[in-house]
């Protein structure tokens, strides 16, 4: 569980780590959610220094505010709001610009930094060279960066929009090569559902953005001739150890819950509404064909799904950071 990092708050960081989150989330941009609004330069060094204290990191959705409202204001004048639009008024430039000052205030607080959903190889090289100065940093891409293109979200319209937006084919390439090297620690669904109707409309800028990726997270990432060690580092170990979770997370050993996911690999399975557990049956990724597929999961030893059905009741705890120094 996540705590968030707003304007309104600043004065809660110590009740919300009592209640047991695992680090702070705050957006260099509007949020799209009237109740979480973005928090300005003095906001955020405010919170990673009261989240340094805390010994919690902060995640950070970095867009710059003022690049991207400057862009969507600009847009709206000249009648524009199509995809490509869309896409356009959210460059990589306004990505650098605020993975860039994120990292100049955790140097400056000593904060730990995770920098999510990050959409191109630029953004995880400033993070790697930051580490590289002593910053403690790291970032996560999630699996549409890495499956989806701009074109993509041009040919499937508001179900693929996201922020940042999806990035050319080039870009995508490149990031896939940030995450063979290493450079990325942790990949997520950053999974964003809504309603259809709020998926709908011809004002690109106005549709809700996010998409439904929990579901397909690791057979997405399969797609390709993955390295199997690696992706188990990005979605479990890495994840683990970057948010300090209990000793009996993330890894395979005696004295570790077991976690597991049985995969079939070299499967030929394609995604279809009718197979989505989602409530609004609804993804970019509908039609898509998977080369493998996951068979059973198992919560601390217990199966909860299995042959394509969910087993049992609901057995989540919450878990909270451990605090580590």
């Amino acid at each position: 569980m996540w705590g968030g990092l707003t304007p309104a708050n600043l004065d809660r960081l110590d009740e919300l780590a009592e209640r047991g989150v695992i680090g702070f989330m705050a957006f260099t941009c509007e949020s799209g959610i009237d109740d979480f609004p973005f928090a300005g330069v003095s906001v955020l060094r405010a919170g990673m220094k009261r989240a340094a204290a805390l010994r919690l990191p902060v995640a950070v959705h970095a867009e710059s505010q003022a690049m991207t409202a400057r862009l969507a204001r600009e847009a709206a004048a000249g009648h524009r709001a199509t995809v490509r639009d869309f896409l356009d008024s959210r460059p990589i430039e306004a990505e650098l610009e605020a993975i860039g000052r994120a990292l100049e205030l955790a140097g400056e607080t000593g904060c730990r930094l995770h920098v999510v959903h990050v959409s191109c190889a630029a953004g995880v090289r400033l993070i790697a060279q930051a580490r590289s100065r002593g910053v403690d940093a790291s970032c996560e891409t999630c699996p549409h960066y890495l499956v989806l293109t701009d074109q993509d979200a041009e040919r499937l319209g508001p179900i693929a929009k996201c922020a940042p937006p999806l990035r050319s084919a080039r870009e995508q390439e490149a990031l896939w090569a940030e995450l063979s090297a290493g450079r990325i620690f942790t990949v997520g669904s950053d999974h964003s559902p809504s309603p259809p109707s709020m998926k709908e409309g011809t004002d690109f800028f106005k549709v809700w953005g996010g998409i439904s990726g929990a579901q397909h997270l690791l057979p997405l990432l399969l797609t390709r001739d993955a390295d199997l060690p690696l992706l188990a580092r990005v979605l479990s170990a890495n994840v683990a150890e970057r948010f300090q979770l209990p000793s009996s997370k993330g890894g395979l050993a005696a004295g570790c819950d077991a976690d597991l996911a049985l995969v079939k690999l070299n499967d030929d399975v394609e995604i279809k509404a009718g197979g989505l557990f989602y409530r609004h049956r609804q993804s970019p990724y509908i039609g898509r064909r998977l080369r493998a597929s996951v068979q059973r999961t198992m919560l601390r030893g217990r199966t909860i799904f299995q042959a394509g059905r969910m087993m049992g009741e609901p057995g989540g705890r919450l878990i909270r950071a451990a605090r580590r120094p």
